[in-house]
């Protein structure tokens, strides 16, 4: 997939015309940049005045503490925009974002992002339409996220996550983004504890698993209806 393929793909520029993107990526300042996997794209205390919007590749937005534990609070894949409320408020990253795999990286001044520059740019009106909508929609998987590190133990953390998984994909049996590792990053667990809940779980019959691809059964809705009643 070219570049303006994963343009035309990203809900930044939903309803804005292919032929509108080169005058958009102009107004917006755009500079390209490469990372390698592994690599930091910003780290925790960069003061941004750009949005990141990824071409290829993979980012995890994450969180360190002094110990070095790291939580992976989110990911950004092609299409996807990463930093942009920082950005916006003029604030240092509390979070930094690293590749997950070798990635290109588009980054939009987010000045010329918020400000519509007149009639000369048409499109800017639903460029900021559609900004707002992902913030909106960023707001509301932090909060999915919160109501999974709530839950009092292990197995409720993960049981609620899957099922909102399979949810959103219509589907019993669905992929998750994830590795075990990225996993249990994300829920704020230990990779050995989640791993031998998941052995757990298989056994009583709950789900069935094979890396990163789930199957939920019969058993799973009783589970989670114990896991609401508390």
């Amino acid at each position: 997939m070219n570049d303006l393929d994963v343009l035309k793909t990203s809900p930044l520029f939903h309803q804005i015309a292919p032929e509108e993107l080169r005058a958009i990526l102009s107004c917006l300042s755009s500079r390209r940049a490469a990372c390698r996997k592994h690599t930091f794209v910003c780290r925790h205390g960069d003061l941004l005045s750009c949005v990141g919007l990824v071409l290829s590749g993979e980012v995890h937005i994450i969180k360190e503490d002094f110990w070095g534990s790291r939580t992976i609070l989110g990911k950004a894949e092609p299409g996807q925009l990463f930093a942009e409320s920082y950005a916006c408020a003029g604030q240092p990253l509390e979070v930094s974002v690293i590749a997950a795999s070798d990635s290109e990286i588009l980054f939009l001044d987010v000045r010329n992002l918020l400000h519509a520059c007149g009639q000369s740019c048409p499109f800017h009106q639903r460029l900021i339409q559609n900004f707002t909508r992902i913030l909106s929609r960023k707001n509301l998987m932090l909060t999915k996220k919160i109501e999974y590190m709530s839950r009092r133990t292990l197995r409720d953390k993960l049981l609620s996550y899957l099922s909102d998984e399979s949810a959103r994909q219509q589907s019993t049996t669905f992929s998750v983004p994830f590795n075990r590792q990225q996993l249990a990053d994300y829920l704020c667990v230990d990779r050995s504890a989640l791993s031998r809940e998941l052995s757990q779980l298989r056994e009583e019959g709950i789900l069935q698993y094979h890396r990163s691809r789930f199957t939920l059964t019969a058993s799973t809705t009783k589970a989670l209806r114990n896991i609401r009643r508390l």
